[in-house]
């Protein structure tokens, strides 16, 4: 079963059925097929702001539900609407399980509906007179909902095999760069091993040139600009070791998610599988905080593919199944100075991970690991 939850939406004003279905696509960042969505809703209709949508897959386990509206009640939602995607059989009992449980909660249902092929029906409704038992039509591709989800930089796959597509690794001629790229940058690093006298000052240098590297390459990303294959898979290989990596994280709670977005978005498909855990964790976290839970979930399998035991993958993947909130780990991260202060000067164990990938021991090996 995939979950997809939750999704934020950036300020849309919606207005009838028709602005809920056309923002659905654009919240999840594809059309859904066989699933069942919760929108979450403050404000009182029917200009009421969209908060959250939560999505599954069909047929529905019955404590998925229990546990998407303990989420909208940590959240305030007070109204909420319920879609489902694909055949009655299908739909039905999934809806009727999320209508019992929503009531119990006191949670004010504005309608259930059910979607399939471009037409919706309601649950709740038995007026022929506005809703026909043939279904009701509405526009899936145009209209002022999606205008407006354009300009907030929201996009809408064909389904959600295209959205996990976006996350691929690059293939062909641009993979035999990187790869080439990445074999000279960990050339470099085994000859400045093999000259490193004072393992614990090579430790501190690595970190200050791979924060410097993160700040530099953010920059870049700011300005419209995109790192060479050179510096991305030297960036790659800074974010092996934590205190880098947790700079790069650290940041994220700041302004410029959508830069955040890029950057890790591009090393995420350009880096060499192995190295791509890092990157990978750090665009889940951006797309969290952004509201968007599927791209998280997708870039968070993208980094337990190429690490499964990578820590911070594996607690923010805790995070999503338990629905928390993004703020829930963001008031928990420590400012860089506070990094600098919990973690101590740097030593030469930190730097384990990164020679990992040298695929041999370094010379230095005993005085790493001391």
């Amino acid at each position: 079963m995939t979950t997809d939850i939750p999704a934020q939406c950036p300020g849309l004003l919606l207005g009838s059925t028709e602005d809920l279905l056309g923002a659905v696509p654009y919240l999840l960042g594809f059309h859904p097929a066989d699933s069942l969505v919760v929108i979450g809703l403050r404000g009182a209709p029917p200009r009421a702001r969209l908060h959250l949508t939560a999505r599954w897959d069909l047929p529905l386990a019955v404590p998925e539900v229990d546990r998407v509206v303990s989420l909208l009640g940590k959240e305030e939602i007070t109204r909420a609407v319920v879609v489902g995607y694909g055949r009655g059989p299908l739909v039905t009992p999934a809806a009727d399980a999320v209508i019992t449980s929503l009531r119990e909660e006191r949670i004010a249902l504005l309608d259930v509906l059910r979607v399939e092929d471009g037409r919706y029906w309601s649950y709740l409704c038995s007026r022929a007179d506005c809703c026909p038992p043939s279904g009701t039509p509405y526009d899936r591709e145009s209209g002022v909902i999606a205008a407006q989800a354009t300009v907030h930089g929201l996009t809408a796959l064909p389904d959600r095999a295209a959205l996990e597509r976006s996350l691929a690794p690059l293939e062909g001629p641009e993979r035999a760069a990187m790869g080439r790229a990445t074999a000279r940058v960990l050339e470099g690093l085994r000859i400045r091993l093999a000259e490193c006298e004072d393992a614990d000052r090579f430790a501190g240098e690595f970190v200050a040139g791979g924060i410097a590297r993160v700040r530099e390459a953010l920059e870049v990303y700011a300005s419209g600009g995109r790192l060479d294959d050179e510096q991305a898979a030297r960036l790659g290989l800074d974010l092996a070791m934590i205190r880098v990596r947790d700079e790069a994280w650290a940041l994220i709670a700041g302004k410029d998610r959508d830069v955040h977005h890029r950057l890790w978005r591009d090393l995420t498909r350009r880096l060499e599988p192995e190295f791509a855990a890092p990157a990978a964790s750090l665009l889940a976290m951006t797309a969290w905080c952004q509201g968007d839970s599927a791209l998280a979930g997708m870039a968070l399998a993208r980094a337990r593919d190429a690490d499964s035991g990578y820590s911070m993958a594996n607690l923010l993947t805790q995070a999503l199944r338990r629905m928390l909130p993004p703020q829930a780990l963001n008031d928990r991260m420590p400012s860089p100075e506070e990094l600098d202060e919990e973690m101590g000067a740097p030593r030469a164990s930190w730097l384990l991970p990164v020679t990992a990938f040298l695929g041999e021991a370094p010379p230095d090996a005993i005085a790493l690991a001391g």
